[in-house]
This record gives C-alpha cells, sequence and structure tokens, in this order.
C-alpha cells in the first residue's frame, strides 16, 4: 500500500468510532492502538491495502456487531471475507459464552481454510497480542495472566499452535518469522516460570 487512501481512512475512521467504547484487556489503552498496530504489521510485510483494512476491522464483526453485509458494501468481498474467516462466535444460540479453547481450535481451524490474506492478518493479530503480552509482563511481572481466560501455559500453548499453522500456510514467510520468534520467546518465558 502506498501512499494516502480514502478506502484506508474510511476503515480506520469505521473503526475508530465502532470500537471508541473498547479497551485492552483490563487496561485503559484504547482498543484501536492494537488494530493500528495490526494494520501497521501487514503494510510493512507488503501485503496489500485490502489485507490491510481487513485488519483494521478484524474485530468488529465479533465485537461489535457491526454487519459483514456492511462491510461487504463499503470495502468489497475480499475485505469483507477476510474479516468473516476470522471472526470468532463467541456467544452459543442461547447468548452463553462459549469456551475458550472450543473458539480457539475453531479460529485456528477457520484459519487453516481461508485464504493466505486471512492467515497473515491472524498471524499479525497475534504477533501484536504475544509482544503485549511479553512487554507486559516484563513491565508488571506474572499479575499479566490475572487479564486472561485463560494461564500461560495454555496460552503459550494456543500462539504456539497458531504459529505451526502460519508455518504450514505463509511457509518462512518473513511475518510467519518474526512470529515464531516472539511465539517461541513467550514460551521461554511461561517454561521459565514453571523451573522456578
Amino acid at each position: 500500500m502506498k501512499g494516502y487512501s480514502q478506502r484506508f481512512e474510511d476503515a480506520l475512521v469505521l473503526a475508530s468510532v465502532e470500537h471508541r467504547e473498547q479497551v485492552r484487556k483490563q487496561t485503559n489503552t484504547p482498543y484501536i492502538t492494537h488494530l493500528c498496530h495490526v494494520a501497521r504489521i501487514l503494510t510493512l510485510y507488503g501485503f496489500d491495502e485490502d489485507t490491510a483494512i481487513a485488519g483494521l476491522l478484524h474485530d468488529i464483526v465479533e465485537d461489535q456487531n457491526y454487519s459483514l453485509g456492511k462491510i461487504r458494501e463499503q470495502f468489497g468481498e475480499k475485505v469483507a471475507s477476510i474479516v468473516a474467516a476470522l471472526t470468532e462466535q463467541k456467544r452459543d444460540a442461547l447468548g452463553q459464552k462459549r469456551a475458550w479453547e472450543l473458539r480457539k481450535g475453531e479460529g485456528i481451524a477457520q484459519a487453516e481454510q481461508a485464504s493466505r490474506d486471512a492467515v497473515a492478518v491472524k498471524i499479525a493479530d497475534a504477533l501484536h497480542n504475544v509482544s503485549t503480552i511479553i512487554e507486559d509482563w516484563q513491565r508488571e511481572g506474572v499479575k499479566v495472566w490475572n487479564r486472561f481466560h485463560r494461564g500461560p501455559e495454555q496460552t503459550a500453548a494456543y500462539y504456539q499452535r497458531l504459529a505451526e499453522m502460519g508455518q504450514q500456510r505463509l511457509g518462512q514467510h518473513p511475518l510467519v518469522q518474526e512470529y515464531e520468534t516472539v511465539a517461541r520467546r513467550l514460551l521461554e518465558l511461561v517454561q521459565a516460570i514453571r523451573e522456578n
């Protein structure tokens, strides 16, 4: 993506408005920062504008109940299909929260069947999430795990599974290599806790 694009700006405004009341897990950090990081990572690794826009919008359906049809109308089929491939079903038909393990397993299975660009968004999302966990852990210590649905071992195992999926789908792409490095670092930190 080169230079300014009104489509990208429109997606950024939409994400900012729809996620305006959302913050990162138990922090005061506006959620839009995460979405901007994901889009930036994708742009830095040479993915096209549609993929970067999908990076901005990848949580808008699952977190804000924004219509996939509206995304399709505003940004086209490619963006909508990437967002659809990455949208978790957080609640069951009765409105009950679905188990973390089930949702994460389904997310990986969906990504395995999705386009390469959707996989790239999934990996860029995970790259920023894992990097943030490591930074917060180094700053705050083990209390960082109070924010998460599962503890360090299950979380690190999930991110390792994502690294394996990324490797299978994208091979030795530099994005995958960077992600594998941070996922391995998280695993090493978790193992160090277990050994102490």
